[in-house]
């Protein structure tokens, strides 16, 4: 059985990470970790494409 998939890459540093996909998986709100350069990093993934999720920095109370 011939295996069908890519590793799922890193978009800070474009390492592998741990996570292998197929091209019909799609993963939203997938929290990746890189174990490179040790990045957590909230993710939408489909048929490869890989988008950031860019969260806004939680504000201090005053």
């Amino acid at each position: 059985m011939e295996k069908k998939g890519k590793w799922l890459l890193c978009p800070s540093c474009h390492s592998k990470t741990r996570v292998w996909m197929r091209e019909d998986t799609v993963l939203m709100n997938f929290l990746l970790f890189c174990p490179k350069c040790k990045k957590e990093q909230l993710v939408n993934v489909r048929q490869y494409h890989i988008e950031l999720i860019k969260e806004p920095d939680a504000k201090t109370q005053s």
